[in-house]
């Protein structure tokens, strides 16, 4: 066995290991010890320690120091959290995004924030050969393309600022906007319009139309886009698809907040 080979073989021996010892946690074992862990895992005393001291690091789990017993971190609160929000977000959109499919016969995506960069959490393809390519997991900017901007653009003043601070502008194509005063200009006519516009600023040759979602708290949840190719942006009246993705936006940000 290769050195590579062994690597490999051995981070996916760790992560079942430590998945192992996760999934050891239930109802009825809410807080575990050492040996207890070790009797359900199977996992020798000393890789379970130095396991148990990664995850406990990493907020995964928590340790009371005076009975030396483990439980599930605070960190599972906020993942649970993140998945109660997405999977109602893709039960919410999916009917809206198939309908606007339907009647633009367009690609349509979702998209969240993750990490300062958007991110495709859903997407139906175009019912044309000639079609943008996106992909779920796909990731870009919040800078370029109207499904990252519409996002942007509802940042608070604090985050923005924060954002633009760090942030350095890179173009994707000759048409992505690389200064930071056109940018917020830009911003500030998306906020007050209700969507975004763009053509080719991430990828050449389509232009976008996006609008925001937001969660029952009136902040940006995510935003839905609708991608066009040059080639047949003739055969639409901008005004009508505008129209469409931003009763859809309403829609969605409505039945989010029941």
């Amino acid at each position: 066995m290769n050195e590579k080979t062994f690597k490999k073989n051995y981070s996916m021996q760790t992560v079942h290991r430590a998945v192992q010892i996760l999934r050891a946690f239930s109802r009825d074992n809410k807080r575990l010890t050492l040996t207890e862990l070790n009797r359900i895992t199977g996992i020798g005393k000393s890789s379970l320690q130095r396991l148990l001291s990664t995850l406990t690091m990493e907020g995964l789990l928590q340790k009371n120091e005076d009975d030396k017993r483990y439980q599930l971190g605070l960190d599972f609160i906020f993942f649970a959290e993140l998945v109660e929000k997405n999977t109602s977000l893709l039960s919410m959109s999916h009917p809206v995004m198939e309908r606007i499919n339907h009647e633009t016969t367009e690609s349509i995506s979702l998209s969240v924030i993750e990490k300062n960069q958007r991110k495709c959490i859903h997407h139906i393809e175009s019912k044309h050969e000639l079609t943008a390519l996106t992909y779920v997991g796909q990731t870009s900017p919040l800078y370029a393309g109207a499904s990252a901007k519409v996002l942007l653009a509802h940042f608070t003043d604090q985050d923005l600022e924060g954002y633009m601070n760090n942030v350095e502008l890179e173009p994707l194509t000759e048409n992505t906007i690389i200064s930071k005063e056109s940018l917020l200009h830009d911003l500030e006519t998306i906020k007050k319009n209700g969507y975004a516009l763009s053509k080719g600023e991430r990828v050449k040759g389509a232009m976008s139309v996006s609008v925001p979602i937001f969660d029952p708290f009136s902040k940006i949840f995510a935003s839905i886009t609708t991608i066009i190719p040059y080639a047949r942006m003739d055969e639409y009246d901008m005004n009508d698809v505008i129209s469409l993705m931003v009763e859809g936006s309403k829609e969605i940000t409505r039945k989010l907040a029941m």
